[in-house]
Parts: structure tokens; sequence; C-alpha cells
């Protein structure tokens, strides 16, 4: 082979997408019988790109006794002795200061906005039908100490290059979202970006895997991998759990939160921690009283975003180790602060309810990088702007496969080595 792409999500299939574009015979391998089975099956569908501010900021130490002791929490932390992830919890405190999270916004916009260029070439090249959305983002603020710091981030966000944003008080958003008429008496104001995308990842992923196949990408499903092992030349190849063994000139890793455990057997740490986040995708009954806009409720924690005729509301985020489980007490509280905000939007009993696990790094950046064997590269750690930033990483791993320079390649290509 000479590209084997690992893991057949969001980003595996974008760097699949533009590797076969760029002429590479490309094979995607992934352990389910279907493409973007994990973390991009049912995420919060917005495509961020000027929301990219890492968790890891300034103030968040001071909230972490507050969301230990609170069940309901919308940060929820499950604490471990493991030497991994106390490495983890280290790197994040460092993190949590005004600097590091400033300069860590400003290289993801550049990423985020290289994406948006190409999800619009991608878009109108390929017509994939994926419930695309250009309405915009509304971010609410229930409190005026959050919206006049929403205020000042704006400008902060302006320095860094963000898209062009607005202030709005409460009646301003009113008449960008009228469905949130009957929580009007509980906002304070809110920040509106016109650039502001949506779009379904499941649906992304089915196109891109129709549009790869016929261009000739192979796909190996259900196949998944035991071991990565090492070779003479310092190159390595897969071995699956059938005992087949794979080799390509160039293997690279789009695993998510299985990438760790599997690089560390071959003597590679990468700080990438799994945190799970809960949606619901209702489907909508009365389009007046569900929003048009994406939104996002700041203090809760929760967006929204219509894809289609659904609605999908997700939140939450748990770092609480590898757990798929769906936790009812999570979900539960979903589906209260939906229904505090578009109660009449559809009925979210009726809901189907969905967990997955984020893979996030403690900077909140991606690793796009190198490692020091021959053939094996990097794609993992987009936390929870997989979707937004898929596209631009994939041009990124693309052009350090060829050794082509790349002016935003530096910012994410020195996590692995130094993990």
């Amino acid at each position: 082979m000479q590209v084997l792409i690992l893991g057949a999500g969001i980003i595996g299939l974008n760097t699949a997408y533009t590797l076969m574009q760029q002429g590479y015979q490309v094979t995607v391998l992934d352990v389910k019988n279907e493409v973007g089975q994990g973390a991009s099956f049912a995420n919060g569908a917005q495509l961020s790109y000027s929301y990219v501010a890492p968790l890891a900021g300034p103030g968040v130490l001071g909230k972490v006794p507050k969301w230990l002791l609170d069940p309901n929490s919308p940060l929820r932390f499950r604490p471990s002795l493991k030497p991994a992830d106390a490495c983890w919890n280290l790197q994040f405190m460092k993190a949590c200061n005004t600097k590091r999270s400033d300069q860590t916004t400003s290289e993801l916009l550049k990423l985020a906005y290289l994406s948006r260029d190409l999800y619009h070439q991608l878009f109108i090249q390929e017509k994939l039908d994926v419930d695309f959305s250009s309405t915009g983002k509304l971010v609410v603020h229930r409190s005026q100490s959050s919206m006049d710091g929403a205020v000042k981030q704006l400008e902060v966000q302006r320095r860094l290059g963000a898209a062009e944003q607005f202030a709005l008080n409460t009646q301003e958003c009113l008449e960008r979202e009228p469905a949130l008429a009957q929580v009007a008496s509980q906002l304070v104001g809110g920040i509106y970006t016109p650039s502001e995308e949506a779009a379904d990842s499941y649906k992304v992923c089915l196109g891109l895997k129709a549009v790869l196949e016929a261009g000739g990408v192979q796909f190996l499903m259900k196949k998944g991998v035991r071991k990565i092992e090492r070779q003479a030349d310092n190159r390595v190849s897969v071995r699956l759990h059938n005992n087949e063994t794979l080799s390509a000139e160039h293997i690279i890793v789009c695993l998510g939160v299985e990438s760790t455990a599997l690089l560390a057997d071959a003597g590679i740490s990468v700080p990438v921690a799994p945190l799970k986040g809960y949606s619901l995708s209702v489907e909508i009954a009365d389009p007046a009283h569900a929003p048009s806009v994406s939104i996002t409720d700041f203090e809760r924690k929760v967006v929204y975003a219509r894809i289609g005729s659904r609605l999908r509301v997700a939140g939450m985020a748990d770092l609480v180790g590898i757990d798929y489980r769906i936790d009812p007490q999570r979900i539960r509280a979903l589906i209260q602060e939906a229904q505090g905000l578009f109660a009449q939007a559809g009925d979210y009993e009726k809901a189907t309810q969905w967990a997955g696990l984020r893979p996030a790094t403690p900077l909140g950046k991606p690793i796009i990088d190198k490692t020091q064997y021959r053939n094996l590269y990097l794609n993992i750690g987009h936390g929870a702007l997989g979707l937004t930033l898929a596209t631009g990483s994939a041009h990124l791993l693309a052009d350090l496969i060829a050794g082509r320079p790349h002016e935003l390649s530096h910012l994410f290509n020195q996590q692995a080595a130094k993990a």
C-alpha cells in the first residue's frame, strides 16, 4: 500500500480525501462496520471557526472544586492516580493562563479559517448533502458579568484575527433568533458571529466515503488494529486482531482516543485523553420554536444546531476515562436544558441519545506530526473541534508527508515529541 489510514472518522476521511486528491493510492481501515461511528457520529454539528478557545483558560482552575462537588456540573472530572492521567492534568493546569490561552486561540483560529475555506471547496466541488447551513452563531449570556466578559473577549478575538462579531442586547438577540422569545427575561445579551456554519458530521463522513470509493480508495472495515510493530529499517507495520499484517509507505493514525494506548505500545507517548460529551437529536415538531441560528448557551455549556429537520443538542464534558456508556443522569440534565430553552421545538423524551469521546490534548491543540518511525504519522487530538478542523488538519498532514513547508505546520507538529 502507498497510504494506510487508521480510522474512518471525520479526521481520517478528510485525510484520505486530501491525499487522494493529490494522487496517492489510499486505504482506510476501521474496526466499525461503517464510517463515522466514533466521536464523529452525533457531535454538536457546529462548524465553529471563530470559537476555538481551549478549555484550559484563565479562571478555570478556580472552578474545579465546584465541578468536583456538583454532579450536574457541565464539566465533570474523575480523579485518577494513573501516571498518564496525572501528566495530562499537570499539563492542563500549566496551560490555564491568559498568555498560553491567547496563543493557542490565535493558532487554532488560523487552522480553523484554513478549514473553512477547504470545506467550502469540498462542499461545492463534491456537492455533498450534509444538512449544511450558514446562518451564523449566537452565544447567549444570562448574567451581566458573563456578558461583560464576552465583550472583553470579543476585543481579544478581534486582536487575534477572528472574523467579524457583534455584541447584541436582549432585543437584538430576539430579532436575530425569534425562537429565544420564551427565555427573553433570562438573557442579558449575546455575541453573534455571522460567518459560523453547521453540518451533520456523520453525513459528511458518509458523503466523503462515497466520493472516496468512486475515486478508488479501498475501505477495510470491521478490522481492528492489535499492535503497531517495529521493523528493522525504522519503519512500522500494523498487526490486526486476526493476525493479518499490513504494511504501507505511509501509515497515518487517526484513531482519536484509541490512539493513545496503541501508540504507547510502540514507544510513542501522546497527551490525548477522552473527554466524553453527550447529545440529543430530536425531530423538529414546530419550526417556529426551533432555532435557525446555531445557539450556544454560555453559562450552561450547551450548544444547539439545526441540521435538516432535526435539532442537535450537545453538551457536557466528562473526563472519566475510556467509557462509552451513556450516563442517564447526564442525558436527563441535557433534556432539561433543552426544554428550558426551546420547549416547543420537539419531543425531547423521544430524542436519539448519544455519547462520544472527544480526543483532547491539555493545550487544546491537535497533534499533526511525524514520529520517530519513517513511515508513521499522527493526526489526532482535536478535542471538540474535530469537525471544524478536519479539512485544515488533513491539508497540513498531506504537506508533511510530501515535505512541503506550510506556514502553520510548526504550530501543530511539536507536541508528540515533547509529550
